[in-house]
């Protein structure tokens, strides 16, 4: 593939075209000064020196184009290291996020699988709950949960006061029933204490003729 279809840059496609330029001129000189020898003529020393003064002119114009490709691959690379320290950057804040990323979606795991205790709670159905409850059938996943948990509440709540309400009805029974108790055992004492008073009174019905 020739050079000029590799090279795309404008001051570089400049230079390969006066140094194409400069080297035709290089060789049409040599050739001149070959034609005319050792004896040339004024004609032939004067188109010499034109030709000379072209080349060097080409030389010139050259090396001020060298100048500017050679600042313009020195910026090129300033601007290419520039680049590849933000690509670097990026690079790195994207494995950044690319870290967090599966931090955070084993934290999401994590708390997927966890047991939660309110899972074990003994809460009723959620169908018989929105039938019973039909305004909370709007309710999201997590307003519903919310919503059987506080009626497991209440419910307990409810059935804790019941239980305690019992439990002193019970105390009063028990210590009602013991006070009875008390009372019965009194009277056995004090019917006993009257048959033994009242066993001389009996004898003396036994005697009477």
């Amino acid at each position: 593939m020739a050079i000029d279809k590799i090279v795309s840059d404008p001051s570089l496609a400049a230079v390969l075209q006066v140094s194409d330029q400069a080297r035709d001129q290089a060789h049409d000189l040599l050739q001149l000064v070959a034609r005319a020898g050792e004896h040339a003529t004024p004609e032939n020393q004067a188109e010499i020196a034109k030709q000379q003064k072209r080349l060097l002119t080409s030389i010139s114009h050259l090396r001020g184009l060298q100048r500017n490709a050679s600042f313009a691959a020195r910026d090129t690379k300033t601007q290419t290291a520039e680049r590849r320290q933000d690509v670097d950057r990026l690079h790195l804040q994207l494995q950044n996020l690319y870290y967090e990323q599966r931090h955070l979606q084993g934290e999401i795991v994590a708390c997927e699988s966890y047991d939660h205790k309110y899972q074990q709670l003994p809460l009723i159905p959620a169908e018989e709950f929105l039938a019973q409850n039909p305004d909370r059938a709007t309710d999201d996943e997590n307003e519903l949960m919310y919503a059987r948990i506080e009626h497991e509440r209440a419910e307990r709540e409810g059935l804790e006061q019941r239980r305690q309400e019992l439990l002193k009805r019970k105390q009063k029974l028990i210590a009602e029933n013991t006070r009875r108790k008390e009372d019965l055992a009194n009277l056995d004492q004090n019917l006993e204490k009257f048959i033994d008073a009242a066993k001389p009174i009996l004898q003396l019905f036994e005697k009477a003729p």
